[in-house]
């Protein structure tokens, strides 16, 4: 009798256990399949890595250099140096050699934003759409760095004088400075959050903080391109996803940033195209009949006077006497009698 209910017993507890292993075993089941829902695709990382890979790389000139790498026939052609201006001549007394061996880098002067109330609208208004389009996604030394470019562009004389100007330069023709201008991207409406941000750091731009690292830079462009010039221009630094240079020698010392900015903000958005001109063909004949009749003497103006002028003139008719009305046999009434 004691080994029967030892028995039953036992088999009750093996019962138990096995239930209980099911139960864990379902509970794993479970946490497998949520774990496995919560992994990420790693093939779609993958695919979108690769789309981020082949978008276009946003840097100054950028638009031009693929413009140049895609050709009118589709073909590669060479690449030429993009996203700089022709420097002029060093101005007079400044020694080249002792400006070539400089290869410190200084920070920018603060910018002193001055105008009228739309030039400070428009200039914060185009410096915010570079930011947001140029580094939305970076941290604050990317943005700060891209503001600074701008800024340091527009006292340069070899670029333009206005917010506005520098970063929609060359927009009016398959040569912007900055590739968001030209590439389609501003059809592209921005998200609230990261405009504010871009907002945020154009307004600490104009306001007149300097983001001192990367010095008197005016050019950058990405990790993934490698534009011509970057070889005659001194990087200043890496930030964000960017590289940023300056002029070699005299050009890229502060003496050679002395434009004041003063306003004239143009519309803050991409420069209209400049209207063609238009070839007038000129016939022979025509074009000779018309310098003959250019070159002979004209005839001496006539005298034309209108009658106006003369009105107030005394003529002799009207300062004759009138004739009386009154008939003779009448002259004399009212006359007193003698």
């Amino acid at each position: 009798m004691g080994a029967l209910m030892r028995r039953v017993r036992f088999n009750r507890q093996a019962g138990g256990a096995a239930a209980a292993l099911l139960v864990s075993l379902a509970g794993v089941g479970f946490s497998a399949h949520a774990g496995l829902s919560r992994t990420p695709d790693l093939a779609s990382n993958r695919i979108t890595a690769q789309q981020d890979a082949d978008e276009p790389q946003h840097f100054p000139g950028a638009a031009l250099l693929y413009a140049e790498e895609a050709g009118d026939d589709g073909k590669s052609t060479t690449v030429g140096a993009t996203g700089t201006v022709a420097l002029p001549d060093l101005p007079a007394g400044v020694q080249p050699a002792l400006a070539e061996a400089d290869a410190s880098i200084r920070p920018a002067a603060p910018f002193m934003l001055r105008g009228t109330t739309l030039d400070k609208a428009r200039a914060l208004q185009c410096l915010t759409t570079a930011i947001y389009y140029e580094a939305a996604t970076e941290p604050d030394d990317g943005q700060a760095a891209v503001a600074q470019v701008i800024l340091n562009r527009v006292r340069h004389p070899t670029f333009p004088g206005s917010v506005c100007g520098v970063v929609y330069q060359g927009s009016q023709r398959r040569g912007c400075q900055f590739s968001f201008a030209c590439d389609g991207a501003l059809a592209r409406a921005p998200a609230r959050v990261p405009w504010e941000r871009a907002r945020r750091a154009a307004a600490r731009a104009l306001a007149g903080q300097v983001f001192a690292p990367v010095g008197l830079a005016t050019h950058y462009h990405t990790y993934a391109v490698t534009p011509a010039w970057n070889r005659s221009l001194v990087m200043t630094g890496m930030f964000g996803a960017h590289l940023f240079h300056r002029w070699k020698g005299w050009w890229g010392t502060p003496a050679a940033f002395t434009r004041s900015y003063v306003g004239g903000e143009p519309l803050p958005e991409p420069h209209a195209p400049a209207a063609p001109i238009q070839q007038v063909t000129i016939d022979v004949a025509v074009a000779a009949r018309t310098a003959a009749l250019l070159a002979a003497t004209p005839p001496a103006p006539a005298t034309v006077q209108p009658a106006h002028v003369e009105s107030g003139e005394v003529r002799a008719a009207y300062a004759a006497p009138a004739e009386s009305q009154i008939l003779d046999r009448w002259k004399d009434s009212g006359k007193p009698l003698r």
